[in-house]
């Protein structure tokens, strides 16, 4: 018989790549993971793993026992959630995982609201940048994360998730107050963009991509979604910026700007106010930030998650 926790140890070395980052994410040592899955291949009498030096990889064998174990893992799941709502009925604990952006915006609201409609919910919430959320969520340490669609996001098929959309927003320019560019003559902002005053204006012409690229940049770092939805919009639009400054912190990219340190794209609904860079829309189809719910499909029905989303979304309908 096939022991549970010999196939989350299989599926931890799959999403992880080599023995030590599994054993790191399941808090056990390489060699125990090791044994597990000795273990686990005289259980099923067949080579789950090739090993080469260091590194495996798995077998064709390995990867059919995958398969089933995303189901049986899922069931399993279910199966203790339906036990412990037997216990305690509605009352537990979502840990939700989000960007800085998503917290102000989302969570903290949601989490006020939470508290009248769901009283015997609580909300642990924790920042987690890039693809940090989704990873954590699968590894099993959050119920539900936030985060942006980029090139690196899971594929839609992956049905070990359910996707929530919460909201869409288009970028925007940031620059210096002495850009060349800057000071274009006024024209009614794209639709979504609202337009204020002179200070950290939103207004003004909207601004070609393009004629940034001989510009210095202030950039998120690497492994940050922003960074890979900018440099694409760079890349569509002819050039590779040059990146000089980098800071995930918005508020941070904005003060660097508005210093003279380089141009920025930022989302619309992440720009600080106020600032004293300006702000200038971009043409359509302008570049979007996509941002999405994920939850583990195993746990989408679980009432206490349920409740959640439904407050999440209707506070990101608001947006």
């Amino acid at each position: 018989m096939i022991e549970v926790r010999r196939l989350k140890v299989l599926r931890a070395l799959a999403d992880h790549g080599t023995v030590t980052a599994a054993a790191e994410v399941l808090h056990l040592t390489p060699s125990a993971v090791s044994q597990q899955l000795a273990a686990l291949e005289t259980e099923v009498g067949q080579e789950l793993l090739e090993r080469r030096g260091r590194r495996v990889s798995i077998t064709s064998a390995g990867r059919l026992l995958l398969a089933h174990a995303d189901t049986i893992l899922a069931e399993v799941e279910r199966a203790e959630d339906a036990m412990r709502l037997h216990a305690n009925g509605a009352n537990g604990e979502v840990r939700v995982t989000a960007f800085a952006t998503a917290i102000t915006l989302l969570v903290a609201p949601a989490l006020t609201r939470l508290r009248e409609t769901s009283p015997g919910l609580s909300l642990v919430v924790r920042d987690a940048e890039g693809h940090q959320g989704i990873t954590q969520l699968l590894d099993g340490d959050a119920d539900l994360a936030i985060a942006v669609e980029h090139r690196g996001s899971p594929r839609p098929d992956d049905r070990r998730l359910t996707r929530i959309p919460l909201y869409a927003e288009p970028f925007v320019a940031v620059l210096p107050p002495n850009h060349p560019d800057a000071h274009l003559p006024d024209t009614p902002p794209p639709p979504g963009v609202p337009a204020h005053g002179a200070d950290g204006a939103h207004g003004g012409a909207a601004i070609e991509l393009g004629a940034l690229a001989n510009d210095d940049w202030v950039m998120p770092a690497p492994g940050n979604p922003i960074r890979d939805v900018v440099l694409l919009a760079c890349e569509q639009a002819g050039f590779q910026p040059r990146v000089v400054h980098q800071s995930d912190d918005f508020r941070a990219v904005a003060a660097l700007v508005a210093a003279g340190g380089g141009v920025s794209l930022v989302p619309r609904l992440a720009v600080p106010e106020p600032t004293l860079a300006l702000i200038r829309p971009l043409p359509e189809p302008a570049p979007t930030r996509r941002v999405y719910a994920a939850v583990r499909t195993s746990r989408a029905d679980h009432p206490l998650i349920t409740a959640t989303l439904t407050v999440l979304t209707e506070v990101a309908e608001k947006l």
